[in-house]
């Protein structure tokens, strides 16, 4: 079992501020001056470490490097992180024994610590039939693309997966195009996701249900969303063509071949955002409106297919799970991914470690420990204690956490070390 560490330093007044590191969350926790004692908790690992992300730059394509040199600073990943390939960046499209050789030569160079991989560039973005992020993580199998026109594909094993190490658990790296058309526009969508992390960001699910009935396929699951939301992600369904004149967009989901008025609104940092037609992923020269105009417009992550995929919904993200598991403080690559059943044909574009709802609170009082995360997926909790890091543990209490819970009494913690095992989950 993965934990985070959660160090506690006790100080001054009776509430504590976060400090959120790379690799751990250290909390800074202020409580009377008589009681100077040293807390430290480690909960379940619930979301992909920034260490564990590999970022894959072409050598040949000097805006890929760029890109992936300030992803590198701006995440703070060591060097060892930063894999290289060589490949022609004009092409939009790969052949599948092509890509064989790069990835086989992308498997032999990555470091055994990575479960996921950022890649930096726009184009290619497809390889044969499958998008340029499935065949990264899946490799190239004719199994992930529609056999007939407007055929299914192969589900995958990260649909809805409830870990955190899909490397050990399903022998799979989930990968995401930082995609961009200049610089500029990259350091952007870079900046707002940093901006995003740990921010509890206010803002609205705009579920928009056009008169482009084929294409608004997922409108029929817009009520139920919007009831699982409550108290959870403030959500509303727009039964109109597009959406104008806000600046609250945290998600935006809808159906058309192009979404008018982008320029009239604001996505607070961290917003995902796609529309579900044919050639959204394609990110260059497309018939119809790119993927890559959402972030361009503000959001920091979508999704489009690179061929026709029909619109079967399991080959677009589920707004109910990129929801759930982006607002429980999964990575924004997580969370897309773990939305579509069918990806093969889908490409993932954005910022990876975008998490905004990854945020946790501790107040230290004289008869408890409150925890206020949204970090505990549901089910039964152990309390455990020893007087190292490393053991041995016994329990102290237990703890049920229930669906969307975010406040947390636990025993008050003194100079011992603690951890949270989740017994059962629900």
């Amino acid at each position: 079992m993965d934990w985070y560490c959660l160090t506690h330093l006790n100080l001054k007044p009776p509430v504590f501020s976060l400090q959120h590191s790379l690799l751990s969350l250290v909390i800074a926790l202020f409580v009377s001056p008589t009681l100077q004692a040293e807390v430290n908790l480690f909960l379940p690992k619930y979301r992909l470490e920034a260490d564990e992300l590999a970022i894959v730059v072409n050598d040949r394509d000097p805006l890929s490097v760029r890109i992936g040199e300030y992803y590198l600073r701006a995440r703070g990943l060591p060097e060892e992180n930063l894999l290289h390939l060589a490949f022609d960046s004009q092409r939009v499209s790969l052949s599948p024994a092509a890509f064989r050789l790069l990835r086989e030569e992308l498997l032999r160079n990555t470091p055994e610590q990575i479960q996921a991989y950022a890649l930096t560039w726009r184009t290619p973005y497809r390889v044969g039939c499958m998008s340029m992020t499935s065949a990264i993580t899946f490799g190239f199998d004719r199994a992930w693309c529609s056999d007939y026109r407007c055929a299914t594909t192969r589900h995958s094993p990260y649909y809805n997966y409830q870990g955190a190490n899909p490397l050990v658990d399903l022998s799979l790296r989930p990968s995401m195009l930082i995609a961009a058309e200049n610089f500029t526009d990259a350091k952007d969508l870079i900046d707002r996701g940093l901006a995003a992390d740990a921010s509890l960001p206010r803002g609205t699910a705009y579920l928009v249900n056009t008169r482009d009935h084929q294409r608004g396929v997922r409108a029929f699951d817009y009520p139920r969303i919007n009831r699982l939301m409550q108290g959870w992600i403030d959500s509303e369904i727009i039964d109109q063509d597009s959406l104008r004149n806000r600046d609250d967009v945290l998600f935006y989901f809808t159906g058309t071949t192009r979404v008018p008025g982008l320029e009239t609104l604001g996505f607070r940092p961290g917003a995902i955002a796609d529309h579900l037609t044919s050639a959204g992923g394609q990110l260059v020269k497309s018939k119809q409106m790119s993927a890559l105009e959402w972030l361009k417009a503000g959001a920091s992550g979508s999704y489009g297919t690179v061929v026709e995929p029909c619109n079967h919904l399991g080959k677009f993200p589920s707004p109910a799970l990129v929801m759930e598991h982006y607002g429980s403080g999964s990575t924004l690559i997580e969370a897309y991914w773990k939305s579509v059943q069918q990806p093969g044909e889908g490409v993932f574009i954005g910022d990876p470690l975008a998490a905004p709802f990854d945020h946790l609170v501790i107040t230290q009082t004289d008869r408890e420990t409150r925890v206020e995360t949204r970090n505990l997926k549901p089910g039964s909790y152990r309390l455990m204690q020893a007087p190292s890091p490393i053991g041995p543990f016994v329990p102290v209490s237990n703890l049920l956490a229930r669906y969307h819970q975010t406040l947390f009494s636990l025993p008050r913690m003194g100079r011992e070390f603690y951890r949270l095992q989740l017994v059962d989950d629900q």
